[in-house]
């Protein structure tokens, strides 16, 4: 798992298979940036033939020599394959003819020789097609990774944040989870949510959403109005996948949508939908920000109405803690869920610094890994942001030297 970078793009689990095997492994076998793949096949190429010199009788160890194309093969290229298939071949010879008085190998051993190193030069061309394969999956997803959840510069909208993200599926570098920043001449907005089931399906959904916010909470004055722009998105694209003809047209999400606005620096405006509330920790503790229970985007129709905007104070030390239910649904041993607001409060009393989002968010990561024994059951995400003292323009200006990039 990489560090966390305050201030950057999201933490993400790195895949265990694929392109991340590939990365490492290729990583291993470098000194100094220089590929070392040859060194351990020559070695063994050498040690067999010493070997071999100092045996005699009828016990010999040159047919041994057959492992070193299929070693090579495991971590070469295919060139280099075929040159150690073609090198074993040739010391198989000359140490099989250099001693005509003691027992020789013969043919058969020959022919071993041989056939091995043609198939670890065709076992090595299709190892390395599906590297390169596995390579541009993992380039595929990163693109996807980065669209759904685009990085946020430093003090995005006057914001310092921290965002944490763990796929259960250890293969999958994205969800269904979902978070951005969005300043705009409204203040800036926030939005955390969670898209219900996995797949790729899920991942159609986040990105629907996000695009939606990013667009509403820019040009929307009021925040029910973003809020309506969600639901008819989520609506919208559940449609789309019934036209489909597929089975997800029932998806909803989760989400909580905050706003800070420009006049007063020390008010948030929070809207749920069917989420966890979130807690402002500060140095004197930590506190849960409830707002009206409103139904998950794409579930008005049970109930029709927006949800109730609660405004709440926050002081300048608090952070503001979003999580999705990969954390506060993380199980230990005996079935019991993680105590989130209780740790961290613990954690703020030992250290108040706690608060300060990029520790906030690795505390709650680690937390929540610890507490699961490193097993996730469901997508975790832990976004912890908090203003800057910064007062950014009406048209969503940072001060000089801080300007925002779009």
């Amino acid at each position: 798992m990489s560090r966390h970078r305050r201030g950057h793009g999201p933490l993400v689990r790195p895949a265990r298979a694929g392109g991340g095997d590939v990365v490492r492994r290729q990583e291993l076998l470098r000194v100094r940036g220089r590929s070392v793949a040859w060194v351990p096949p020559l070695l063994l190429l050498v040690a067999i033939a010493v070997a071999d010199y100092h045996t005699i009788g009828e016990f010999r160890m040159i047919s041994w020599i057959v492992l070193v194309p299929g070693i090579a093969a495991a971590i070469c290229g295919v060139w280099g394959t075929a040159l150690f298939a073609v090198l074993s071949l040739v010391t198989y010879v000359v140490a099989d003819s250099a001693w005509p008085h003691e027992y020789r190998a013969g043919r058969a051993d020959f022919v071993l020789v041989a056939l091995g190193g043609i198939l670890a030069t065709l076992a090595c061309v299709i190892r390395v097609r599906d590297e390169r394969r596995a390579l541009h999956m993992g380039d595929v997803t990163d693109t996807i990774r980065r669209t759904v959840l685009r990085p946020l510069p430093p003090g995005w909208g006057g914001l310092d944040h921290a965002g944490v993200y763990l796929t259960a599926d250890t293969h999958a570098r994205v969800g269904g989870d979902f978070y951005d920043i969005q300043p705009g001449p409204h203040g800036t907005r926030v939005l955390v949510g969670d898209v219900q089931g996995k797949g790729l399906g899920a991942v159609e959904a986040a990105a629907a959403l996000l695009g939606t916010f990013r667009e509403a909470a820019y040009h929307e004055a009021d925040l029910a109005t973003v809020a309506e722009r969600l639901e008819i998105r989520m609506i919208r694209h559940r449609g789309h996948t019934v036209a489909l003809g597929r089975s997800d047209g029932d998806r909803f999400a989760t989400a909580v949508l905050l706003a800070c606005p420009d006049d007063d620096q020390q008010a948030v405006d929070i809207l749920l939908f069917g989420h966890e509330p979130p807690l402002a920790v500060g140095p004197g503790g930590v506190r849960t920000l409830a707002a009206g229970a409103g139904l998950p985007l794409g579930c008005r129709d049970l109930a029709p109405g927006p949800p109730e905007i609660r405004r709440w104070r926050v002081a300048a030390d608090e952070t503001l803690l979003l999580v999705t239910d990969g954390v506060t649904e993380a199980r230990d041993g005996t079935g019991a869920f993680y105590p989130l607001a209780d740790e961290v409060a613990r954690a703020v009393a030992e250290d108040p610094g706690t608060a300060e989002p990029a520790r906030l968010a690795a505390f709650v990561r680690d937390g929540t890994l610890r507490h699961g024994g490193g097993h996730l059951a469901d997508d975790t995400t832990v976004f912890a942001v908090r203003r800057r003292p910064a007062h950014r323009g009406p048209g969503g200006e940072a001060p000089e030297g801080g300007r925002l990039r779009s």
